[in-house]
């Protein structure tokens, strides 16, 4: 079966929690604090893996998760950092955001990576808040959580060579002859509702060929499965155009050229522009020799070759093999022989200094990214540390804007679940 999209949730892991610790050693009664920082959560990376076809491997896994970097201990020691979860997917692999839709990366090129979800960022060790006036700190911050969010995953086949044309005019089988391929056929229209992929070697030249299930018209529009069907060949470097040259089923090849044509050029201007070669199939039944001629009386003074050829006897393969490579020959290759070692961070904007007020009565409630990073760096059991927490709240304009929504003495302020009483 072939997978072309896939929704998953991915997560990286959350930030492991600071140590509260102090120094205990013998003769020593006062030693300091000595709580080490939690490790960083692991990240969530894409990587482009050349051997894959599908995105089969997701379809069963909707969730996936970082490591969790480890808490911080005594003696100033670190948590161990998580690992990070590798994701591997085919080139041309589409990444999307699944909620907006937006594209976040376009994963195409050999050794190609993205980060997708940041780890969270180990919380620091009650050491880290020592100072000449705070000299005992019995507090520490938590782990930062781990970026998550739904993505969408979409293939995009990125064959050589993709094979188009109307259903039953022989597609999958020119495929299976050619190649090793072993696409399922039978003598009626839409046997292939998937793209099947093969790889056509000679010598010590080679290239993969996708035979893209027949398209009807209005395709463009997503009729039928146009849409699922037309992405495939949107970056393919060139196309061998099928046609039923007996006309045997009643339809006029050279009409049902200009209606493909159409519909391609409808979806895409990149593939109206794609070089095409016309393989005039089926020229073992009847009718198919004036058929052919005016094909090539049509389409050759306008630089399209058209080969005559038989899927069912072989016939003309090697003529039509040679014409494809020798049009490859002088096409670019393109992105997807690249190697490209780099790693892109996608990160999910979100301003952590960010906060909101809300009023009702004389209950002010404050949430946000700022309010929940404050929250996790204070233990409200210790008064140093809510000392720090005052501190923090003024320092992020949070007790500015509590006065200018109008709080007065007495009033009650919910942050973090937790509600204070402010007193002036």
């Amino acid at each position: 079966m072939f997978i072309d999209t896939a929704k998953i949730h991915i997560k990286a892991g959350d930030g492991g929690n600071g140590s509260v610790s102090f120094h205990r050693e013998k003769y020593v009664p006062d030693g300091g604090p000595d709580g080490g920082d939690g490790g960083n959560g692991g990240s969530v990376i894409f990587i482009v893996n050349n051997n894959l076809l599908t995105l089969m491997d997701y379809r069963y896994k909707e969730r996936l998760i970082a490591e969790k970097g480890q808490n911080g201990k005594g003696s100033n020691m670190t948590g161990k950092t998580g690992e990070d979860l590798y994701l591997e997917v085919p080139p041309g692999t589409v990444v999307k955001d699944a909620e907006t839709g937006k594209v976040l990366v376009d994963m195409t090129a050999l050794g190609q990576r993205a980060v997708l979800a940041q780890g969270g960022r180990g919380g620091k060790g009650n050491s880290r808040f020592s100072s000449s006036t705070r000299r005992a700190p019995k507090f520490a911050q938590m782990g930062e959580k781990g970026e998550e969010r739904f993505i969408l995953l979409e293939l995009k086949s990125i064959a050589d060579v993709g094979l188009v044309g109307f259903p039953n005019v022989g597609k999958s089988t020119l495929l299976s002859v050619v190649t090793a391929a072993h696409p399922k056929i039978a003598d009626y229209p839409f046997t292939t509702l998937s793209p099947n992929l093969g790889i056509v070697r000679r010598q010590d030249h080679s290239f993969v060929l996708a035979d893209i299930p027949g398209l009807i018209e209005g395709a463009h529009k997503g009729a039928g499965l146009g849409h699922d069907f037309l992405k495939h060949i949107e970056r393919t470097r060139m196309l061998v155009h099928v046609v039923d040259a007996s006309g045997i089923e009643g339809r006029d090849p050279l009409e049902d050229y200009s209606k493909i044509n159409f519909e391609l050029a409808s979806f895409s201007e990149k593939l109206a522009g794609l070089p095409q070669v016309v393989a005039a199939n089926k020229i073992d039944l009847p009718g198919s020799f004036e058929n052919i001629e005016r094909l090539k009386v049509a389409l050759e003074p306008k630089g399209v070759k058209v080969i005559s050829v038989s899927a069912a006897t072989n016939s003309g393969m090697n003529e039509l093999l040679d014409e494809v490579f020798a049009t490859l020959e002088k096409l670019p290759i393109g992105d997807k022989a690249e190697v490209v070692q780099m790693e892109l961070s996608i990160p999910i904007q979100i301003d952590l200094n960010s906060f909101k007020v809300k009023r009702e009565g004389s209950t002010y409630t404050v949430t946000g990214p700022a309010v929940d990073k404050i929250m996790r760096s204070v233990n409200l059991n210790d008064r140093e540390s809510l000392g720090y927490f005052q501190k923090m709240c003024k320092q992020k304009g949070i007790l500015k804007e509590l006065k200018r929504k109008g709080m007065v003495e007495g009033d009650t302020v919910r942050i973090g679940g937790v509600e204070f009483e402010n007193i002036e």
